[in-house]
């Protein structure tokens, strides 16, 4: 373990081995930190925050602060952060509120870039890229391996399904389809599939059709939500991929962006 002099950590925090903690960080009572995580200098923690193994939490971050939701009255709430996570400079991460389960979580093997904001009840999660300064507002989920561009905000209560892309400086106010290409342009449409992305993550050409297809029933057709829900089953052969999205558009309580 590795504590710089000019730190200040709480005696009731707990730190697993080979953790490291920059200069003026202040490190709170009820604060888990995972073996080899590594904290950067004048990074703020509260508790009670839990912190897997192997993050990297650099400078100027505030993680586990009460949450800016004005009906917080002081309940017990926390933080919960997996493993492998890379959480940039003056990234905020606050606890959650008894009103949305009192947990803000966090996965493993995220990239929260430079001056993102995680609210409240906030649930990511496994591969989630953020870019700068993107904000999530309360009680919003992001799937596996969704990324969500610079400067972008989500509404709360909004869902982005996984795999899905968000362009930079959009702002969503409904949830984002799975596998999905949202951008803001004139307001926010969706532009088919996250091609790009679904390649880089090893789906084959056959899969991605499908879900191409999918996506153009429900957004180009001219057909209604439900007949398009309706003609999608119909598929023969179908994959898990296409359930997946079928589900999340049954279980939307904002609508989805088409």
């Amino acid at each position: 373990m590795s504590i710089h002099p000019t730190a200040v950590v709480d005696p009731g925090a707990r730190l697993g081995k080979s953790v490291k903690v920059g200069p003026y960080s202040v490190i709170g009572a009820e604060v888990e930190i995972g073996d080899e995580t590594q904290v950067g200098a004048h990074v703020v923690l509260e508790g009670p925050t839990r912190i897997g193994r192997r993050n990297r939490i650099f400078p100027f971050c505030t993680i586990g602060l009460i949450p800016q939701d004005l009906k917080f009255r002081g309940e017990r709430s926390e933080v919960i952060i997996g493993d492998d996570n890379r959480i940039r400079e003056f990234v905020s991460i606050h606890r959650g509120t008894e009103g949305g389960g009192a947990v803000t979580r966090l996965g493993s093997f995220n990239l929260i870039m430079a001056y993102c904001h995680i609210a409240h009840d906030c649930v990511l999660g496994d591969a989630v890229i953020m870019g700068n300064a993107a904000t999530l507002a309360g009680h919003i989920v992001i799937e596996d391996n969704a990324s969500i561009g610079a400067f972008s905000g989500v509404h709360q209560f909004c869902r982005v399904g996984r795999h899905a892309f968000v362009g930079g400086y959009t702002v969503i106010t409904q949830d984002v389809l799975p596998f999905s290409h949202a951008v803001h342009e004139r307001g926010v449409r969706v532009y088919g599939a996250n091609t790009v992305g679904l390649q880089r993550r090893g789906f084959s050409s056959e899969r991605i059709g499908q879900i191409e297809q999918a996506l153009r029933v429900l957004t180009r057709s001219k057909l209604n939500t439900t007949q398009a829900l309706e003609k999608i089953r119909q598929t023969p052969d179908r994959n898990e991929d296409i359930e997946v999205l079928v589900r999340f558009v049954e279980s939307s309580e904002r609508g989805v962006i088409k």
